[in-house]
């Protein structure tokens, strides 16, 4: 920015337009948060089936992938339940782009050494 005093006796100031990238998401595209909650929704609505919670949430090239753990078979006692973790791809929107069961296993073995 610079200023210059003309011959009327006023100062002029005078600006260089400056190019900035915003930080901020562009207008309707979701943050992590938001893409875990819509990739919780999709899967609960595509499988009818009840989530237990969202696993992971992970920026994708042009949009998002989730994952989220559905209860797929209630057992009695509750370590026999069958669970499952699904895949969501979705753009940038939260609109969804394809989704897959990636594994499949009873809740009393679930831990297979990931942390």
């Amino acid at each position: 920015m610079s200023a210059k005093r003309p011959a009327s006796g006023r100062y002029v100031v005078e600006t260089e337009e400056q190019d900035f990238e915003s930080e901020e998401p562009e207008v309707g595209e979701l943050d992590a948060a938001a893409a875990g909650g819509a990739g919780l929704r999709l899967i609960s609505e595509l499988t009818r089936k009840e989530p237990e919670g969202i696993t992971s949430v992970m920026p994708a090239d042009d949009g998002w992938l989730v994952e989220v753990e559905i209860v797929e078979d209630r057992r009695i006692p509750s370590s026999g339940d069958m669970l499952a973790v699904y895949r969501v791809e979705m753009d940038k929107g939260g609109n969804l782009l394809s989704y897959r069961r990636i594994r499949r296993y009873r809740r009393s073995n679930a831990d297979f050494g990931e942390a």
